[in-house]
């Protein structure tokens, strides 16, 4: 799931996660799940962790990942556009200093006429001047 750089300045990335789910509008989905994959960025200011070596100046790639991961493997979505927005607003609620989030959520192995990769959605959101997500 590649990188086109849309927004500027520092992020955190996470590539290429994977976890079982249930999501989807098919029975079958919802039955026997399947594989997800997921991209997240996470923008925000990384000079202090840079210059302090500490991680208490960050947030650690592993509080995002159980984001997406419990996202994932938890209550069943129909879309994946719901799982993607569960994941962006979690991560921004969660963590102040994060101003922008991008979530990429594939599904590898759909059912549809020809090779693909993968099929999916991508969004972005940000948190507004008052510092709620928008």
């Amino acid at each position: 799931m590649g990188d086109d750089g849309m927004i500027k300045g520092d992020r955190l990335i996470l590539r290429g996660l994977m976890f079982h789910g249930f999501h989807g509008v098919k029975p079958e989905e919802r039955k026997l799940g399947q594989k997800f994959l997921i991209d997240v960025d996470a923008w925000m200011d990384l000079r202090p962790a840079g210059k302090s070596d500490d991680l208490s100046d960050t947030v650690s790639y592993t509080d995002i990942y159980r984001i997406a991961r419990d996202i994932v493997e938890g209550q069943p979505q129909n879309l994946l556009e719901s799982v993607a927005e569960l994941i962006t607003s979690t991560t921004l609620t969660k963590f102040p200093c994060i101003v922008a989030v991008r979530v990429k959520v594939g599904k590898p192995h759909v059912a549809v006429l020809g090779p693909v990769d993968y099929l999916g959605v991508e969004i972005v959101r940000y948190r507004n001047v008052s510092g709620a997500p928008v």
